[in-house]
């Protein structure tokens, strides 16, 4: 009895796997000849990127504004402590402490060119008040001499000629004395003030660069300048700026407070696809963190030069897309999904991608009716591509290539002077894009040149100005 039962599972089982296998089959030959009609109707062309969120505007919280006082020549400062990334804070409240280390021991040079200058300051005082009393005792010296040559002079007025010559001689060599004592007298006066300015100068700038080095470091706890949630500054290769980063004087933020009633989606658009971008275009914006949520926006901006990919010889466009809507949970660093809506086209006609086939850059359709037709295509989105010629409303092509491709007839070969009419014009307008991203390639160097050629004519502008004036290139 088991045994008849066995074998009756086993001849079902079979059965059953039979009907399986062979609609499994009949399945896969629908599928490979799955045909669709043609789809008249309102067709938008689309442009799917990646992007980040970052707010439109925000303000930095840096590091004190002294440190780039040529006074302090402080290099690289590192981030001690900073609080976590997204913590809400209000204006004065704790954000982040700066390493003293090295400021400490710049402090303490100062202390002692401080004292060094403080102890020139006294010595060339002291230089100076024994150096001019010793010359007004001189001074008195030679008019006590010229005073004698004087009396001896009267004296010998009945004295031979010689004589009375010779005491002329003297009192005019005692006068010329004095008289050139009391010049280098004045003098030295002069020498002796501008001793003491110099020392008086150099004592000064010593204490000033001591008061601005005490000064900077009270400012080495950083606090919020306003309300606001704090996000981490990201640094020019997209990494960000955390604990252990260093901060410079050309470069003082800390992190940023972003005004986040204003977002914008950053992201980057292939060559290919940036000819279809300007600003004012419509987008359909997703946040991955919440694939429920959908918002809109529209391009902001479109940068007319592109940008080296790492390791790649691709390059990209840089598109700014302005979130219309306001969402208190969108954050900045947020990954976004933009579908841009490049063109949108009234009562056309379109098929899915799939239809289409090349050959020699030639597209064409195979049709239900036998022919394999020659179409002109247009402007394509993720699944569907317009057809601007070669098809009808309702024609019904195939999705993929049929069997015995060879027995479908060739139509529409009349359409092929229209395509290659048509990518000729699309190279003409490729070439006319390529030399307008090389003439504002071309502007932009020529202004930095300039700029440069300013920096270097300008006081004080040399080698350490131009860097300071580079993060705001």
């Amino acid at each position: 009895m088991k045994r008849n039962i066995i074998i009756t599972t086993v001849i079902i089982g079979g059965l059953i796997l039979g009907i399986i296998i062979y609609a499994l089959a009949g399945d896969k030959d629908n599928i490979a000849m799955l045909d669709v009609p043609v789809i008249r109707g309102n067709f938008e062309v689309l442009v799917t990127v990646t992007g980040e969120l970052q707010a439109e505007r925000s303000e930095q919280i840096t590091g004190p504004q002294e440190l780039r006082s040529r006074n302090l020549r402080i290099g690289n400062i590192r981030i001690q402590d900073l609080i976590p990334e997204g913590t809400v804070v209000d204006s004065g409240d704790y954000v982040a402490m700066l390493d003293r280390s090295e400021s400490d021991n710049a402090l303490k040079d100062m202390e002692d060119q401080l004292e060094r200058a403080e102890a020139q300051y006294t010595r060339t005082q002291l230089d100076t008040t024994i150096t001019l009393s010793n010359l007004r005792d001189e001074l008195i010296n030679l008019e006590y001499t010229v005073e004698e040559r004087r009396l001896t002079l009267e004296q010998s007025q009945f004295e031979p000629p010689a004589t009375i010559r010779q005491a002329e001689i003297n009192l005019d060599r005692a006068e010329r004395g004095l008289e050139q004592a009391r010049q280098n007298y004045q003098l030295r006066i002069q020498q002796a003030n501008e001793d003491m300015n110099e020392a008086a100068i150099n004592l000064a700038q010593q204490r000033r660069r001591y008061q601005e080095m005490v000064s900077v470091l009270e400012k080495f706890t950083i606090r919020a300048p306003k309300s606001g949630m704090v996000i981490y500054h990201r640094e020019w290769n997209g990494s960000r700026r955390t604990v252990g980063s260093n901060i410079s004087p050309w470069d003082l933020t800390v992190a940023t407070l972003p005004d986040l009633s204003s977002m914008l989606s950053r992201t980057y658009v292939n060559e290919i696809d940036v000819s279809k971008l300007q600003a004012g275009q419509e987008v359909r914006i997703g946040v991955d963190a919440f694939p429920e949520r959908r918002y809109t926006g529209r391009i902001l901006q479109v940068a007319n030069v592109g940008e080296q990919m790492p390791n790649t010889d691709a390059k990209v466009f840089e598109v700014q897309i302005r979130v219309n809507d306001y969402d208190p949970i969108l954050r900045p660093a947020m990954t976004t999904s933009n579908v841009i809506v490049t063109q949108t086209y009234d009562d056309v006609l379109y098929i899915p991608l799939e239809a289409i086939n090349m050959t020699d850059s030639i597209p064409y359709v195979y049709k239900r009716d036998g022919t394999r037709q020659i179409v002109v295509i247009g402007g394509s989105n993720d699944n569907y591509v317009i057809v601007e010629e070669g098809l009808a409303e309702n024609d019904r092509v195939y999705l993929t290539v049929p069997e015995n491709p060879d027995r479908f007839r060739m139509m529409g070969e009349e359409l092929i002077a229209v395509i290659e009419e048509k990518k000729a014009q699309e190279k003409v307008n490729e070439q006319a894009r390529r030399e307008e991203e090389e003439r504002v390639l071309r502007e932009r160097e020529e202004r930095m040149r300039q700029m440069r050629s300013s920096a270097q004519g300008v006081p004080g502008a040399g080698a350490g100005g131009a860097q300071m004036a580079r993060p705001g290139n």
